[in-house]
């Protein structure tokens, strides 16, 4: 797709090095415009959420890693060009907080769903050796009701021989047809962040959702 925007282009492993953080955003008030166009990244909270946003974008640090789960607990906005953004939302299922932290997150991510225009996909993390929690499921189903494509990295494939790896990826994709049935909104692909696996795939995505 051609694209005359100022700052706009080929979307390339280059370009997200150009990536920086934009704002945190705890109240919905604080989020930025809504305009342009923005994918989001979703996981649980010990999924590998934030290395997967590092290796994605080629950028150490970007997203801050984390032995203790939980560690975003506002919505973090990232510049990639103009008037394209990248989104970290809170992780959810496995932090160690209170309950009334953990209910302002999911009414903070309920809103930004049910609000914001400018959202064109969301990449949701599962690790592929606990894919589809109940707490994954909740997240499909507010993609569904927004009208929203997902595409699921099932990060951490390095921990899984490529026979396991593979299967997992199988029984997924066959899961999802089942309890989807006719929907073509839901992709998946293995993902390690560690062996660099599936970035390219990733980047793909984002390419395509956010109009380049």
């Amino acid at each position: 797709m051609q694209d005359t925007e100022e700052g706009a282009g080929t979307l390339s492993p280059l370009d997200l090095r150009h990536t920086a953080f934009l704002l945190g955003a705890a109240r919905p008030k604080q989020f930025p415009a809504d305009d342009g166009w923005e994918v989001a990244i979703a996981g649980r909270s010990n999924a590998g959420k934030s290395s997967a946003i590092n290796a994605i974008t080629g950028i150490r640090g970007l997203a801050r890693v984390s032995k203790t789960p939980g560690r975003t607990r506002e919505i973090n906005f990232f510049h990639v060009a103009a008037r394209r953004r990248l989104v970290d939302l809170p992780g959810y299922g496995y932090a160690r907080v209170p309950v009334p932290v953990r209910e302002a997150w999911r009414r903070l991510i309920e809103n930004y769903f049910a609000h914001r225009h400018c959202l064109r996909g969301v990449v949701v993390v599962m690790d592929c050796r606990h894919p589809l929690t109940d707490f994954d499921r909740q997240m499909l189903v507010w993609c569904d009701h927004a009208r929203l494509p997902v595409h699921i990295l099932l990060t951490k494939a390095d921990k899984l021989s490529r026979g396991a790896a593979t299967a997992v990826l199988h029984q997924v994709r066959a899961r999802l047809i089942h309890e989807y049935p006719g929907s073509e909104a839901i992709t998946v692909q293995l993902f390690s962040a560690l062996k660099q696996a599936g970035v390219a795939e990733a980047q793909q995505i984002l390419a395509k959702w956010m109009g380049f």
